[in-house]
């Protein structure tokens, strides 16, 4: 209470508002209320802030430090690995940006102005490109979604055991061992990699049928994998865990449905995956979305924990209602009894994939899947051409491959560095997280990328190598 000016930002920061919320509370100061905290864990040093900045001082501030970013509105970009550069209509942004649900707790008035309708849109359409039907709401990335849906695996069997796929995006495997939780934890899963094919970066079918037995809750692979490896066993990998009475859960990439079949018709039980390629522009600080489904069964139902919006008839014929369900074994409902924590940072984000689903058609979705296959396979065969540079894995890949360069003088550090001199944006360093697979970088190619764009990166690439 030694400041008695309101803090520019902080309307209810006022002295007397204080005041009043303290008496309201029966806290003595501010100070009072954090007496719980262990002296030695607090601060007694001054804080050495900059200066207050005024609003036109402080946007300046934040220009000029982003300016510094290097973007793909400026360069030419091949990175993936998670986040992908795909196409976003106008027509998503300009929807998702519409005064009745963009306020600041995710499109959430007082009342509903068509929000509930969106986000039925949103699991109806994702429900018909997975062929499943039971779709949540989205969670926060994809490994979100890995991790709820391998501990609904252990309360649907009363197991505690993973068999997850090594081919995996660190991050998300990070993500996934969270959920997981510590050793040390009452609901600590195990976790069980299993190895690919060096060759063709394929599940190893043996090493899986070591590591299924009587404790393995699921089975977790994905496909595209993240070498983009198309995983072309997947009614074997669903039958092994399947015999050993584990449930089989399928991470996909949603814009390759249009192309490749559905998890669902190899018998997956349980489908995730990212969000981002469906009309989400790349971001970092915040959540992209995952998406949770399976069938409509309800053994699966009461294991999710995160909301579902239903739909109902009104009393007033040819009129329906929209609200949500199963709410309370959320841990909105039952909060820390809920299956899992859930949260809402990324239901916006379900709008504009519904806009983009519901533009796209299935016609869409084949279109942009046969775009993707032609063009990532086109940069394959033009890189795999250079002296120096392989493709590892160069069959049956989709958007993302991995490119060696064994016989290249540089590293992919160095490359990437020598790239971005020549404003490309080159593959993701794969060196320090899959050693064995050498010096090698992960490029992906998606439907922004014109047959230009690919002959500029190939000639970048020969030159920057071979000193061309």
């Amino acid at each position: 209470m030694r400041d008695h000016t309101a803090h520019p930002y902080m309307a209810n920061s006022v002295p007397a508002i204080k005041q009043e919320m303290l008496d309201a509370i029966g806290a003595a100061s501010i100070e009072a209320l954090f007496v719980q905290i262990p002296q030695d864990h607090r601060t007694t040093r001054p804080i050495d802030l900059p200066p207050a900045l005024t609003e036109s001082q402080l946007r300046r501030h934040l220009v000029e430090t982003l300016s510094k970013n290097r973007t793909v509105e400026d360069n030419l970009n091949f990175l993936g690995a998670g986040v992908w550069q795909h196409h976003v209509p106008a027509a998503v942004d300009e929807v998702v940006r519409r005064n009745e649900w963009l306020t600041s707790v995710f499109g959430e008035p007082s009342s509903d102005h068509g929000r509930n309708q969106a986000w039925f849109e949103f699991c109806s359409q994702l429900g018909e490109l997975l062929a499943l039907d039971l779709v949540a709401l989205p969670v926060r990335s994809w490994g979100v979604a890995a991790g709820h849906a391998i501990r609904m695996a252990a309360r649907l069997t009363g197991r505690n055991e993973v068999v997850v796929v090594r081919a995996i995006d660190p991050e998300r495997l990070a993500v996934i061992e969270n959920f997981c939780e510590p050793v040390q934890m009452p609901g600590h899963i195990a976790i069980r990699a299993v190895d690919f094919d060096p060759d063709t970066g394929l599940m190893n079918l043996d090493h899986l049928r070591t590591l299924v037995g009587p404790d393995t809750a699921a089975v977790y692979f994905e496909t595209p994998s993240y070498f983009g490896v198309i995983e072309r066993q997947g009614a074997e990998i669903a039958a092994t865990a399947h015999a050993a009475g584990a449930e089989v859960i399928v991470g996909v990439d949603p814009i390759s449905l249009g192309v490749l079949e559905t998890p669902a018709n190899y018998c997956a039980d349980i489908v995730v995956g990212p969000m981002q390629p469906l009309g989400v522009h790349m971001n970092i600080g915040g959540g992209v979305s995952g998406f949770m489904a399976s069938r409509d069964e309800e053994r699966y139902a009461h294991q999710y924990p995160t909301l579902f919006i239903s739909i109902a008839e009104t009393t007033r014929q040819g009129e329906y209602g929209f609200g949500l369900s199963l709410f309370e074994q959320s841990s909105y409902g039952l909060r820390d009894k809920g299956n899992d924590w859930t949260g809402h940072s990324v239901y916006m984000w379900a709008i504009a994939n519904a806009v983009y689903m519901a533009m796209m058609g299935p016609q869409g979705f084949q279109e942009v899947g046969d775009l993707i296959l032609q063009r990532a396979h086109y940069a394959a065969h033009k890189l795999s051409a250079i002296p120096g540079v392989r493709v590892t894995f160069p069959s049956g890949f989709f958007k993302e491959f991995v490119v060696n360069f064994d016989g290249a003088a540089l590293g992919v550090a160095e490359i990437n560095k020598r790239l971005l001199a020549e404003g490309i944006f080159g593959g993701k360093d794969l060196s320090l997280e899959f050693p064995e697979l050498g010096p090698s970088a992960l490029y992906c190619v998606t439907e922004v990328h014109t047959q230009a764009d690919i002959d500029r990166l190939a000639a970048a690439i020969n030159k920057v190598i071979n000193d061309e």
